[in-house]
């Protein structure tokens, strides 16, 4: 309609969505009693007041919520909703969108899908790639990464960290030809990620290290940055190739948002030789 508001799009868009859920679901599913005659039921699925009752919620208010009508939903009727209609991940994800909720997205067991992120990173080579987890830290990463940058496998465990190496690493350090503003760019990046998680366990005691180990992530940290990415350049003096101007991208997978992959291609035609030529000569001396 020509007068329909974003906000009004959103309410039908939910209404729709609840009567869709509502329409697929059984009485038993839901661990009602089944209909003792289910022929006098008139329309497929759960009666609304079967929803209101199971969501502890009033027949008004859902019918209401069915009808698009003009009232919000809060947090507390949008979760028992979504207990009630046995909404799966992505729907619980969408039902908050709808209800113009916060959809925090959801951390991946690493281990469940190591082996198809290293292929993605492998199969970018020669660029360079890595993925990391919510925390920044590592999770793969390629050969080309190991060999023009660091190498993570060398890092104790709980220190397999995005932040550590760029804070902490002489040698990444000495290499690149601008790290502060780098350093500074990856740090404003974890601060919203972190703030996104004040309770979180593993992004206090990422902070509480680097706080203790590096003065500039102690200053620099309590100045508050955030930003998200923007495109960069970054120079890197290689000591067998000399210097590389790395263009840096970064990517989530649709199917595991909370990852980040950052690929770091060469700028020119010569900073990709080089890097081809390293690899290539380093590969024939194995």
């Amino acid at each position: 309609m020509a007068n329909e508001t974003p906000q009004s799009a959103r309410r039908a868009e939910l209404a729709a969505f609840l009567r869709a859920q509502r329409t697929r679901l059984r009485p038993v599913d839901v661990g009602l009693p089944e209909d003792c005659d289910p022929g006098r039921r008139r329309t497929p699925g759960l009666r609304r007041e079967e929803v209101a009752q199971i969501s502890d919620i009033s027949v008004t208010w859902y019918t209401w919520l069915e009808q698009g009508r003009k009232i919000s939903a809060s947090e507390q009727v949008i979760e028992a909703l979504a207990r009630a209609l046995l909404l799966d991940p992505d729907q619980h994800r969408h039902i908050r969108s709808l209800a113009g909720l916060s959809t925090a997205v959801g951390e991946t067991r690493t281990d469940d899908v190591l082996p198809r992120l290293q292929r993605l990173v492998n199969a970018v080579a020669p660029n360079i790639a890595s993925i990391y987890d919510m925390h920044f830290d590592y999770v793969v990463w390629n050969t080309s990464y190991q060999r023009f940058r660091n190498d993570p496998a060398l890092l104790p465990a709980d220190r397999r960290n995005l932040l550590w190496m760029m804070f902490n690493d002489a040698g990444n350090r000495a290499r690149m030809v601008r790290w502060e503003p780098a350093a500074r760019a990856v740090l404003s990046q974890f601060r919203s990620a972190a703030g996104q998680r004040p309770d979180d366990p593993r992004f206090a005691a990422i902070v509480a290290q680097l706080t203790e180990a590096s003065p500039e992530f102690r200053r620099w940290w309590a100045e508050y940055p955030v930003r998200d990415f923007r495109p960069a350049t970054i120079g890197v003096d290689h000591p067998e190739v000399g210097r590389l101007n790395l263009e840096m991208f970064q990517f989530h997978p649709v199917e595991h948002p909370d990852m980040l992959m950052v690929l770091q291609v060469p700028r020119t035609m010569d900073d990709l030789q080089r890097v081809t030529s390293l690899l290539g000569a380093q590969d024939r001396r194995r």
